[in-house]
């Protein structure tokens, strides 16, 4: 199993610890809904250093990731990031991630855990023209710190106007007194904030520092746990359950990071030009049941005669709404908002309605 650099910290934390993606990571520290609550009102700190991070430079940097992704990179100026996927060539998904434009040669893609070496031979076999290419992942840490209070907490630790870098911009600079801190805003929980990525042997020093800066905010470590409530309770896909090679970008609602202007050419561009045009059969919605009860990945959706509809990708309890609610694919008939539908969970039927995202 492989270590983050901040693993020690996190069991002296007394960070409950699981394997994740190959990664020993922590789960939960002061307890899920406790740990959320704390994202949502002030600001919390995620070590979420397994993500992957590859290099792509050159003169043909920019067209090879023309190529492998669906949204239009070519808009990306200096200091823009950019949400995205990689199609599969059979109308699928290979990953989600982020693209960061640094100069016209130069980017760096980040991409999910559990994918890195997927995704890497992905890139590589596509790389037609000669792109510089490299793998970071092992090298590189980052930081999530979420929350309203995020900004004031950072801003302590650096002379970069926190205020002018806007949502999707970053800005690489001096943080804590480390040098190249990528300060990204940028975030997997709708609570607002930035994402940190420094070198291995910084990320120590970076954690203490925001911890003592954000100490007067109420602070706290936070898991993989409340990451997840948190990006449902904002309807954010996660790759392996709400996507991922069976589920197309159109059916999963990304129709916003598809983008088909210029003529531009990538892979699956016809498929999914046709899906838009004349409709997929299913769709990714969100639901809130309306008895009590709590959706889990898998559980079947089902109509007022038992009918089966579709399937849950993901549920959980929402700390903010106290209700239960989850993300499915749902026969395209069902898939209007305010639609009545019904889970199936053990040998209950608990009635739901399909809502437009976010939840909150």
């Amino acid at each position: 199993m492989k270590h983050t650099a901040l693993n020690k910290v996190h069991k002296e934390a007394g960070a409950k610890m699981v394997e994740f993606a190959g990664y020993e990571m922590p789960i939960e520290y002061s307890g899920i809904r406790d740990e959320h609550m704390t994202v949502r009102n002030a600001v919390g700190v995620f070590d979420v250093s397994h993500m992957g991070e590859f290099w792509v430079k050159g003169p043909k940097a920019l067209d090879l990731i023309k190529k492998i992704s669906s949204n239009d990179p070519s808009i990306l100026k200096p200091g823009q990031a950019q949400y995205t996927c990689f199609p599969n060539g059979n109308g699928g998904i290979v990953d989600d991630f982020l693209v960061y434009c640094f100069d016209p040669e130069k980017y760096l893609m980040v991409v999910n855990a559990s994918n890195i070496q997927k995704d890497w031979e992905w890139v590589t076999l596509q790389n037609e023209f000669g792109t510089e290419l490299e793998n970071v992942s092992d090298n590189m840490s980052q930081l999530a710190v979420q929350g309203p209070a995020a900004l004031k907490t950072l801003q302590k630790l650096t002379e970069a106007n926190l205020q002018e870098i806007k949502f999707y911009s970053f800005e690489p600079g001096e943080m804590a007194g480390i040098e190249d801190v990528i300060i990204s805003a940028t975030g997997y929980t709708g609570a607002g904030g930035f994402e940190l990525y420094c070198k291995n042997e910084d990320v120590e020093k970076l954690w203490q520092a925001v911890f003592e800066a954000g100490e007067e905010y109420g602070i706290k470590p936070v898991g993989l746990g409340a990451r997840d409530t948190l990006r449902l309770e904002m309807g954010y896909c996660l790759y392996g359950n709400d996507i991922d090679d069976t589920t197309s970008p159109i059916e999963a609602g990304l129709g916003w990071i598809t983008k088909f202007n210029n003529g531009r050419q990538f892979i699956d561009r016809d498929f999914l030009m046709m899906q838009k045009n004349e409709g997929v059969k299913r769709r990714l919605r969100g639901f809130v049941l309306l008895e009590k009860g709590i959706p889990r990945h898998g559980y079947v959706l089902v109509d007022s005669h038992g009918s089966v509809i579709g399937q849950v990708t993901s549920g959980t309890m929402s700390p903010v709404l106290n209700k239960g609610i989850g993300l499915g694919y749902i026969a395209k008939e069902y898939a209007a908002f305010g639609t009545g539908i019904f889970v199936k969970i053990r040998n209950k039927t608990i009635p739901a309605e399909i809502v437009k995202l976010p939840f909150i």
